[in-house]
């Protein structure tokens, strides 16, 4: 009985790991070329194999090292490329400038 609740939770482990990678791919797919160079960050292509790579690591070859690597590399570009890349394309707002208020432009108090 104790080795079925370590079986499940290490599936959970591999599940998560898995959807880890998957979001990071969607992401960095669905990122502009140029946002990457404007961050200063590698190119799309490089987190493209990345990521690609760790997805089948995760889907095909139950090593658990090699999907650590990957979860490491999927964390790296969810707490570091992807921030730089949305404040690089606008942060995510709709249109707008950073004196935007709630309720329109900030002028100042005037």
């Amino acid at each position: 009985m104790l080795l079925t609740g370590f079986s499940t939770l290490i599936w959970l482990l591999y599940m998560a790991m898995l959807v880890l990678a998957v979001v990071a791919l969607v992401l960095a797919a669905t990122a502009r070329e140029d946002a990457y160079r404007a961050a200063d960050k590698q190119k799309k292509s490089f987190w493209l194999i990345i990521l690609g790579i760790t997805v089948a690591v995760n889907l095909f070859v139950p090593i658990l090292f090699l999907q650590l690597a990957g979860a490491v590399a999927s964390i790296v570009f969810l707490v570091d490329v992807r921030p730089a890349l949305k404040a690089v394309s606008g942060g995510g707002r709709r249109g707008g400038s950073s004196s935007d208020g709630p309720y329109g432009p900030y002028n100042g108090g005037r």
